[in-house]
């Protein structure tokens, strides 16, 4: 078991077809006790339901400073420690650079930017202590290419901006021994793009695709568990990309 006794923290996971649950079933299937953050508290405790009694839900808004503090709290009086964070929640919109709006902008921002220093500030300290963890970010092969097929240029931005601060949080961190990292994702079926795609854009997609196919949820969940787990001691500051070749750089 490659994550027997540890705990890891995964935002935005309570969605059934989502990157988030794949990734806490997986972590869960190598003896992680997993605590489940989403905005609300029983879409959360369902989901950590589904994984076992061991598991938390928690409700968690990762623009909200003062929450990130309260579960990361809540975790370390029901497990005693945090070796582990998948900083997995986001959002996405879909428009051109001059439809970009300023509560869109801050919207995509705080939550796939804000929310990612907020929540990883919440579990440093804990991780400092005891000078070990490591943290996952997950940014986006937009960010890497300039634009995406459901995120406008705000989501790019704001997905570049997490490759620079997981970079510079591995750099201050790596004396404590606590690794940071992002994924980079290519186009994956989740609930969030599954009424989107049309057949005819699948088609195009897949043609520009070396590996002949969309990714999985699983494909991004194996990906964390590689990099959350003793596997991968030796790095930090990386960018994994799985995008099925989407992008060879």
């Amino acid at each position: 078991m490659l994550l027997e006794n540890k705990v890891v923290i995964v935002t935005g996971a309570a969605s059934p077809r989502g990157i988030g649950k794949a990734t806490a079933q997986a972590l869960a299937a190598q003896g992680a006790r997993i605590v489940i953050l989403d905005l609300r508290e029983e879409d959360a405790k369902r989901a950590a339901a589904d994984l076992g009694d061991a598991h938390l839900g928690l409700a968690c808004d990762v623009t909200d400073k003062a929450a990130c503090e309260s579960a990361a709290r809540a975790t370390l009086e029901r497990y005693g420690r945090i070796d582990g964070l998948i900083n997995n929640a986001g959002i996405t919109q879909p428009v051109r650079t001059l439809d970009i709006t300023a509560e869109g902008f801050d919207a995509i921002v705080d939550v796939n930017l804000r929310g990612t220093l907020y929540m990883s500030q919440a579990v440093l300290p804990a991780m400092k202590e005891r000078k070990s963890g490591s943290i996952v970010c997950m940014s986006s092969v937009s960010a890497q290419r300039g634009g995406g097929i459901f995120g406008g240029p705000h989501y790019s931005a704001a997905k570049a901006g997490v490759l620079g601060l997981s970079r510079a949080m591995a750099r201050e961190f790596g004396a404590d021994s606590i690794r940071v990292n992002s994924i980079t994702p290519g186009l994956i079926q989740t609930d969030i793009t599954g009424d989107k795609l049309t057949a005819d854009m699948r088609v195009d997609i897949i043609k520009g695709i070396p590996l002949g196919r969309l990714g999985d949820a699983s494909d991004v969940a194996n990906a964390c568990l590689f990099l959350v787990s003793d596997l991968s001691t030796y790095l930090t500051g990386i960018t994994l990309d799985v995008n099925g070749g989407m992008l060879i750089h």
